[in-house]
């Protein structure tokens, strides 16, 4: 079984057991990470393809290493111009191994843990909204005024050709 999965704006085709290493993800050595962008689902089955993500799927690794990688060069130049500027980077990156891919079954039980929160706050709300109708209305506004008709820009004279008068004698 495989999936494609979108971390740090690029996307990784992964299977468990694999290796992979990916933009800095939050977390210590050992931990686990829930990646739940998970685009495409391969299998036995048949190809399973979101649009974007697919709902309910997750991909479940361990971080193994916090690392940086290789040096970039960076550097600039302007011929004839005297000017050079070099400069390196190396990129801050998670080694990650993939355990399992499969569906979300945390996030259920913890959504329905949450629902009851949620009917709670949905009680104290039509209180609030009684007390802001109690308040006095705006006043209204005043009808809008009819915008004046435009008349048409007036034309120009056209300019008058002058004669030279004078005779040359």
């Amino acid at each position: 079984m495989f999936a494609v999965v979108k971390t740090g704006a690029k996307q990784y085709k992964v299977a468990a057991g694999d290796v992979i290493k990916v933009e800095k993800l939050d977390g210590e050595t050992g931990a686990k990470v829930t990646l739940d962008h998970v685009m495409m689902v391969g299998g036995d089955k048949g190809v399973e393809v979101g649009s974007p993500t697919i709902s309910g799927t997750v991909v479940t690794a361990e971080i193994l290493e916090q690392s940086r990688a290789a040096k970039i060069i960076i550097f600039k130049k302007k011929r004839r111009q005297n000017y050079r500027r070099k400069n390196g980077h190396r990129q801050h990156q998670t080694v990650l191994r993939i355990l399992e891919i499969g569906k979300a079954t945390v996030k259920k039980a913890a959504a329905k843990k949450a629902a009851p929160a949620k009917t709670e706050k949905a009680a104290e709300k039509p209180a609030a909204k009684k007390a802001a109708a109690k308040k006095p209305a705006a006043k209204k506004a005043a009808a809008p005024k009819k915008a004046a008709a435009k008349k048409p820009a007036a034309k120009k004279p056209a300019a008058k050709k002058t004669t030279n008068t004078t005779k040359e004698k």
